[in-house]
């Protein structure tokens, strides 16, 4: 089985975990451990291991990632354009995400929350709906109190992660300012923590499917074989909600600003891109696809090495369109099936988390799973929610990599359209 790509070992595990979950129920047991027991213990062993690696993955990975615009050009003009660009699109794909979920409300079931997908009692909803309803307007200042928060090493402890982003790029904004010697020295030592980190997180990611059988075959066996057909409905509208989305972006969005902005054919830069898109969805890795990108850029749509190579680097690492976007739709719908009514307050902590936790996602398969639980900590949402998504979080891991891809090669083309050069997709 292990031969087999991850996609298809998750698809297994997806399959097994359900048969399981039918077969053993809630109270079937062996050697006087119940199967549910089980399948809890698996689960919460897959998620401690990628609760593990929030902190130093995050922190590691912003830090890398402003201190090289630093090493590379300065926050200078081409540095300025290209994190306006970044922040400007992932913006949009989240403000996308967040209303199509609002109109097609995946989580919600025949006119009910979808409770019965969550495993938790009642009593247990009941609570969470009161931590997350409690928050007002009011709250809007506590939200930017806690990107200051007064030590951070509690922060970091405590999960609360706002601080630790903000934390992570100034450090490494600051790191760009010190004398050379010592930049160098703070630069390697955070690339090779990073580094680690994705090796990691590699691993991690490779024992999904056992994490996905353990997740899937708890919510299996806890709820009803009568709601099997609800978790599919709720799941189907999920996924579609997250594709539509995505495409909104992708086939709209983008193209809107290619035309309008650097005044290139779209089409063009679609027919350039088509290599690097169909590798970026097969391998579900931005990272992995990143020097066949820049070829496309750079020998398709003509854009200078120059551009090229500071621009989808940079992109790789730190502008995640389609994940921010994704980020924000599971968040929502989680939401949606305990029955959460949330308030503007609590989505505009969702799209400044999502936002922020996007810059920080390894640019691999599933990685995306680490920012979504930032997200639900956040907001007061149980982390083992995440179990909802798996079934289909790598299918769609296929489609928002292309997303991300797609905006990264965008923004190169733009950006050197707006640096003068000529000859780009034969402007």
């Amino acid at each position: 089985m292990f031969k087999l790509k991850i996609h298809w070992q998750i698809l297994i595990a997806l399959c097994l975990a359900v048969v399981a979950g039918m077969i053993t129920g809630k109270d079937a047991s062996i050697f006087g451990i119940t199967y549910f027991a089980i399948y809890s213990f698996i689960g919460a062993l897959f998620l401690n291991a990628l609760k593990m690696i929030i902190v130093p993955l995050i922190v590691s990975s912003i830090i890398v990632g402003v201190a090289g615009i630093g090493g590379s050009k300065g926050l200078g003009r081409l540095g300025g354009r290209t994190l306006l660009y970044y922040m400007a699109t992932s913006f949009i794909a989240i403000i996308i995400g967040l209303t199509m979920v609002n109109l097609i409300e995946p989580g919600i079931v025949n006119g009910e929350p979808a409770k019965s997908l969550t495993s938790v009692s009642e009593a247990s909803i009941a609570e969470i709906q009161t931590k997350v309803s409690g928050k007002d307007a009011s709250s809007i200042a506590d939200v930017f109190l806690g990107m200051f928060p007064s030590n951070i090493v509690s922060a970091a402890a405590n999960g609360k992660m706002l601080g630790l982003i903000v934390f992570s790029l100034l450090f490494g904004f600051f790191i760009t300012r010190i004398d050379d010697v010592y930049a160098e020295a703070q630069y390697n030592f955070w690339q090779g923590l990073y580094l680690v980190m994705l090796k990691i997180t590699d691993l991690i990611i490779k024992f999904a499917p056992i994490g996905v059988f353990g997740l899937v075959g708890k919510v299996i066996a806890g709820m009803d074989a009568s709601n099997l057909d609800d978790m599919l409905n709720a799941l189907f509208w999920f996924s579609f909600t997250v594709v539509f989305a995505l495409a909104f972006h992708m086939f709209v969005v983008m193209p809107l600003l290619l035309k309008f902005v650097a005044r290139v054919s779209p089409l063009k830069h679609f027919q350039a891109m088509a290599p690097a898109l169909l590798t970026a969805f097969t391998t579900a890795s931005s990272s992995a696809t990143l020097p066949l990108t820049m070829e496309c850029v750079e020998k398709n749509a003509g854009v200078s090495n120059t551009t090229a190579s500071f621009v989808l680097p940079l992109g790789a690492t730190i502008n995640m369109d389609g994940t921010a976007l994704y980020e924000c739709v599971a968040a929502m719908f989680i939401a949606q099936t305990f029955g959460l009514e949330l308030s503007f307050v609590t989505q505009f902590t969702i799209v400044l988390v999502a936002l922020l936790t996007s810059i920080g996602v390894a640019g691999i398969p599933s990685a995306s799973l680490v920012a979504i639980t930032i997200i639900l900590s956040t907001i007061g949402l149980p982390i083992e929610a995440v179990g909802l998504i798996l079934a289909v979080d790598r299918i769609l891991d296929m489609f928002r990599t292309a997303v991300n891809v797609f905006s990264d090669s965008c923004g190169a083309v733009i950006i050197g359209r707006l640096e003068g050069e000529e000859g780009i997709l034969h402007a």
